[in-house]
């Protein structure tokens, strides 16, 4: 019942992973770019969601709604403010400048917010599932969460493969000056990738928020670890980066559960370097082929 247990709560832990890890496919794919504030991204959205539903007493739907646009908007600023600058000289500065960013709003929300964890109250975090009886130690939403990543990840994948517009999108990193001449808006086409990406990372935070404390800190191995299963699964493919962050959190959970927590980071991030010797592209990633 035990590894029952956690493999459930890690298959939750692991889709909000898969859903951080879908916002860094998602610029790379358009941009050839990440963004390393995608941490922060998801505790702004858990932040924000608290605020309006909690401290100002909204309607839950109104917070959440409000909560992403927010979270979609920051990431339109990271675009323009940490990355458009650099890309557009060819530098890589925006690695830097996006984690300043992150950084930035962290001691932002650390100075307005406050450094006290608190407690966002959700009706399917409440009370555990039983089974014969038996309470399993898991909550209604870490069941939602999966739910959620998937479909989120099998609808990221029809857009950009299935529609025009997501094809135009792909078409901005493959080639700037065709996709120019085709009379698609590159500037705008990159800041919606960023925005999607952002909005990703609101919806981890917003679901994971009932589950976990809601502080300023707690994007930032959220992120680290996001970052790993997008690099885990491929990083250009929606599917591979969401089915690893599905692994990535059972294992999470297994090691938890039979070792304890304390060699919980120690043997995923070790999996994740064994895995990537063996796969340097990931997962489910594809060697980049150079035409001469």
């Amino acid at each position: 019942m035990l590894l029952l247990s956690a493999l459930i709560s890690g298959f939750g832990l692991g889709s909000m992973y898969g859903l951080m890890a879908l916002g860094f496919t998602m610029t790379y794919a358009v941009s050839g770019t990440v963004n390393f504030a995608q941490g922060s991204s998801m505790m702004l959205g858990a932040v924000l969601c608290f605020t309006f539903a909690q401290t100002l007493g909204w309607p839950m739907w109104l917070a959440v709604l409000l909560a992403l646009a927010a979270c979609a908007l920051y990431g339109v600023l990271v675009e323009v403010l940490a990355v458009r600058p650099f890309a557009r000289q060819g530098s890589n500065a925006w690695l830097m400048s996006t984690v300043a960013l992150g950084i930035v709003l962290d001691n932002l929300v650390l100075h307005t917010f406050g450094k006290e964890p608190r407690n966002l109250p959700s009706p399917l975090a409440l009370s555990s599932i039983e089974l014969g009886g038996v309470g399993l130690g898991v909550y209604p939403l870490q069941l939602l969460i999966p739910v959620v990543g998937l479909v989120l990840a099998a609808l990221l994948h029809t857009v950009l493969r299935r529609t025009r517009w997501g094809k135009a999108l792909l078409a901005v990193v493959q080639n700037r000056d065709a996709a120019r001449l085709m009379g698609i808006p590159i500037t705008r086409a990159i800041a919606v990738a960023f925005a999607i990406s952002t909005l990703l990372a609101g919806v981890a935070g917003v679901l994971i928020a009932p589950l976990f404390n809601v502080n300023a800190d707690m994007g930032t191995l959220f992120g680290l670890k996001a970052f790993a299963v997008a690099i885990l699964g491929g990083i250009t493919s929606a599917w591979g980066v969401m089915i690893a962050g599905l692994l990535f959190g059972m294992a999470e959970a297994l090691v938890t559960a039979t070792l304890g927590s304390g060699y919980t980071q120690m043997i995923s991030f070790g999996l994740v370097i064994v895995v990537l010797a063996i796969r340097p592209n990931g997962l489910f990633g594809r060697a980049q082929v150079n035409k001469v």
